[in-house]
């Protein structure tokens, strides 16, 4: 498959300067307003009057209230949107680091003739039941303009619960990491492309019906989960499909499909819409062999909150407030903006959810883990991004804590888009991102991410040495995108866990041989299963390197496993980008080296 590559070189901020894909090139056309109150505004947090020991206890903390100026809501008669669409689109369309957080609500009706076009840390999302209850005749559109047209950079923002009628027909959503598109309905096609079909990575559809053709086209790797797809067009290294009607069928490593025909478990990612006027939040009820969406056919199957009985965050409030809400069995929703902690979020209530609108921000600081959740039933944290601070955290996210063994098998926990970064946006630091421990945990799409560039990087800068940490049993992963850590970027060491779709990066900037040595193993591997594990299962793995410091660097392969009968992969690839740096083997040692500079994948489609 033919090199695509945009007319220009983009700026040289690092990331993904090579692609080696297929340019199948089609036509395809892309196609004003006041920010709404969600509901009387809270009262804050305020001292009561003095206990008898002197001290003063804090009041109640109000449920519900107003959702900020950072939440714009539209229904059909507000005037001037597309105005305020593109507004937000000029502040946010290069801000990659920047400090603004924005979702975009629109209530049920029909709207004509918008193009909201999303830029970083923007989410779109209408307030219905169902995707159909709020339908745009025309397009929610990322496009790479503001990056030479290479889209491999578009991070951070989401599309969510909007049925859309495509103005030429076909929808641009041309997204990296970090940028899921839930309960969309397209009425019409889907292309994942940049004008241009320049370079792209990503990305993530689930629970989601394209009525005609998802043209992918330079996407190096994709995974689509739960839904109805009219046709698939094409391939490069890793498309992934579970649970989706329309699905080609498996074909890897030629075209490079890895399919199967239901997703073990799932449970969608809770949502905010509308009853009348009151909000509420949507909790959909777990699936066991899911396929198709969950909306279809009449009311999804679920139970729903009322706003009244979430803690409304807004930026600036402190991590003992947020505990002190939880303390009093309100649910979060975090509202977008910066959020500083000195101390971590607990979560210690069974059924708690803990909910990000407009990509919310948690920095911890000092240290700190950003968020602890106990050994309990059915948490669902969703939709929010944990900021690495300045001084190391030896966690940034924990779910349950180390030794957790109670069965959550009928009430999971579930992390659905939550995503951590560390450096990018300034000096960050933290030994182990992610941390299960609690079993059945499902973890549905998240970046963990050591930022190859911005600001505050650098190979002891931003050090973090290991991304995922799996230690419970039975815990599922659908859509694990895992970059560039010192050491391993998943170390999983529960028994039965398994991933379907895995993306991962080396760190590019190992400054020699020495500094990836593994003991007598050149580097760490991506994915790490440990030594004990009796039984593991994965499906479309891909790892890939770009050893651009040093490019004479070995890795000797992407993917180490104990060689056992019950631990079980299939579709494993690896990838050295342009020859800066190789792989020896794929897994363990199988597998063909990379070698030279032709990007091309080596593959092993069963193992052992």
């Amino acid at each position: 498959m033919s090199a695509s590559s945009p007319d220009s070189r983009p700026p040289s901020i690092g990331r993904r300067t090579l692609l080696g894909a297929a340019a199948v090139v089609t036509p395809a056309v892309l196609g004003a307003a006041t920010p709404a109150a969600a509901a009387p505004s809270s009262a804050s947090a305020a001292a009561g009057p003095a206990a008898p020991s002197t001290r003063k206890k804090p009041r109640a903390l109000p449920g519900g209230g107003d959702l900020g100026p950072n939440v714009i809501v539209f229904d059909p008669s507000t005037p001037g949107i597309q105005a305020r669409l593109d507004e937000v689109f000029r502040q946010q369309e290069s801000a990659q680091f920047g400090t603004g957080r924005y979702a975009l609500l629109f209530k049920p009706g029909t709207y004509n003739g918008l193009n909201a076009q999303l830029g970083f840390y923007t989410s779109i999302a209408g307030l219905g039941l169902s995707p159909d209850d709020t339908t745009i005749n025309g397009d929610v559109t990322v496009d790479a303009g503001w990056f030479n047209g290479n889209a491999t950079q578009n991070f951070w923002r989401s599309a969510e619960n909007l049925a859309l009628v495509p103005v030429n027909g076909t929808n641009r959503w041309a997204v990296a990491q970090a940028a899921p598109f839930r309960r969309m309905h397209i009425r019409g096609g889907l292309n994942l492309s940049p004008t241009g079909y320049g370079w792209a990575s990503g990305g993530y559809i689930a629970d989601s019906r394209i009525d005609g053709q998802v043209g992918p086209y330079s996407q190096q790797q994709w995974y689509t989960r739960d839904s109805a797809i009219g046709s698939w067009l094409n391939g490069v290294w890793n498309m992934v499909f579970s649970g989706v009607e329309g699905a080609p069928a498996q074909s890897f490593p030629n075209p490079p499909y890895t399919t199967l025909g239901t997703t073990p478990i799932s449970r969608e990612k809770p949502f905010l819409y509308l009853q009348g006027n009151d909000y509420r939040v949507f909790l959909p009820e777990k699936r066991t062999n899911a396929r198709g969406v969950t909306w279809g056919n009449g009311t999804p199957r679920g139970t729903s909150l009322p706003l009244s009985q979430f803690y409304v965050a807004r930026p600036g409030v402190s991590a003992a407030t947020l505990n002190q809400a939880l303390a009093e069995g309100l649910h979060l929703l975090l509202t977008p903006g910066i959020y500083h902690l000195d101390r971590p979020v607990q979560v210690n209530r069974a059924g708690t959810v803990v909910l990000g609108l407009g990509y919310a921000t948690l920095i911890p600081d000092g240290g700190v883990t950003a968020v602890r959740v106990a050994d309990v039933d059915g948490v669902r944290l969703a939709g929010f991004l944990v900021d690495a601070g300045p001084v190391n955290s030896a966690t940034l996210l924990e779910i349950g804590p180390r030794g957790a063994s109670r069965d959550h098998s009928a009430n999971p926990t579930t992390v659905q888009d939550v995503f951590v970064r560390i450096g990018g946006a300034g000096a960050g630091k933290a030994t182990t991102s992610m941390v299960i421990n609690s079993r059945h945990t499902i973890v549905d799409h998240t970046w963990v991410w050591r930022a190859d560039h911005g600001e505050g990087v650098g190979w002891e800068t931003n050090r973090a040495d290991y991304g995922v940490v799996v230690n419970g049993d039975d815990v599922l992963a659908t859509g694990l995108f895992v970059e560039h850590f010192n050491k391993y970027d998943v170390q999983w060491n529960g028994r039965r866990g398994r991933t379907i779709f895995f993306q991962n990066e080396k760190a590019y900037d190992a400054p020699n041989q020495a500094a990836i040595q593994n003991g007598s193993i050149k580097g760490y591997a991506a994915y790490k299963v440990g030594d004990g594990v009796t039984a593991h299962e994965g499906w479309g793995l891909g790892s890939y390197c770009y050893y651009n410091v040093n490019p004479s660097i070995v890795q000797h392969h992407g993917f180490a496993a104990p060689v056992r009968s019950g631990v079980r992969f299939h579709n494993l690839l690896v990838v050295s980008l342009g020859g800066q740096g190789q792989y020896e083997c794929v897994i363990n040692d199988t597998g063909s080296p990379t070698s030279g500079t032709s990007t091309v994948p080596s593959t092993v489609v069963s193992y052992p």
